[in-house]
């Protein structure tokens, strides 16, 4: 059974456009064909293997859109895994004791995240933060706040091998 998974990893050295003509010629007449078999099935609509077919086909313009360029992933694997953090927080926030005390742990996990997300040592990044960050008027020193964002953080606070 081929796999485009497979075909992907194959595929995982190349520059997005070498990856997109390699889709074309190898990815794209595997799923035509299979979509075509899908389409021949013609099973009864009420039954699972109906419903399963049914749901295929029409989902086909979403699943074959990986196709149209190089630099899209195949799955959205990664994107899921960056955003489950979130969704835990979300269901932990429920349970805050106050709206307040919601709002700061949701502060922090946002930092947190943001920190990973940007390479950078949560800890060493939220030190940094409370360190200079009480000094400011954070009303009125935009200049001063943008020396808190990822971007601006010394080197120091990168995790490392970033």
């Amino acid at each position: 059974m081929i796999s485009f998974f497979k075909f992907e990893e194959t595929y995982a050295g190349l520059t997005p456009d070498e990856r997109h003509k390699h889709r074309l010629k190898y990815s794209k007449p595997v799923m035509e064909e299979f979509f075509t078999w899908a389409d021949a099935l013609k099973p009864t609509p009420k039954t699972g293997i109906g419903k399963a077919v049914h749901y295929l086909l029409s989902q086909r313009k979403y699943l074959e859109r990986y196709l149209l360029d190089g630099r899209l992933e195949i799955s959205n694997n990664r994107a899921e895994r960056s955003i489950k953090p979130f969704v835990i927080g979300r269901k932990n926030f429920l349970f805050a004791n106050t709206p307040r005390g919601a709002k700061a742990s949701a502060i922090m996990y946002s930092l947190v995240e943001t920190a990973k997300e940007n390479g950078l040592n949560p800890f060493k990044y939220l030190t940094y933060i409370f360190k200079y960050a009480p000094q400011m008027d954070i009303r009125n020193d935009i200049e001063g706040l943008k020396l808190l964002l990822p971007a601006a953080v010394p080197k120091s606070i990168r995790a490392k091998g970033l």
